[in-house]
């Protein structure tokens, strides 16, 4: 688990384009120009939270949202709004183990390829420094 904190949640939320009860980032402990760590604790109230686990849509919402908060960070560096942004694609999304409510996950997201508003992430999403799940996304900004 990173230690070093740079954004807390209520600096995060006004990051990201979700808002209450839909955000899946609560932290952002790192990022430069072609990554990030994100985290989450996740909280029994999480729509995402069925019988004390959190479900399959919740870990791959947080994992989309990591990268919007990527956009939304860059963009917050440039003084500049940041635009909508929408998940284009998903690839091959390997979910290992669903996480607890209390657990607190961290995704590290690094960019592949970023061309004419369209970027391709690689995602891993770790519980306690083992990955819990891993990912491709394709996500697209609204013009």
């Amino acid at each position: 688990m990173k230690t070093t904190l740079l954004l807390e949640k209520e600096a995060v939320e006004n990051l990201l384009p979700q808002k209450f009860p839909f955000v899946m980032v609560d932290k952002m402990f790192s990022f430069d120009e072609t990554s990030l760590v994100s985290g989450l604790k996740i909280q029994s109230e999480n729509i995402f939270s069925e019988n004390g686990t959190f479900l399959e849509a919740g870990l791959i919402e947080h994992m989309a949202q990591s990268v919007a908060l990527h956009t939304g960070y860059a963009f917050f560096l440039k003084q500049e709004k940041a635009p909508t942004g929408y998940i284009g694609s998903i690839k091959q999304i390997d979910i290992k183990k669903l996480p607890n409510v209390n657990d607190e996950i961290q995704s590290t997201i690094t960019i592949l390829q970023e061309f004419a508003g369209i970027t391709l992430v690689d995602i891993v999403t770790t519980l306690n420094n083992e990955e819990i799940a891993s990912g491709q996304m394709k996500t697209v900004l609204a013009k």
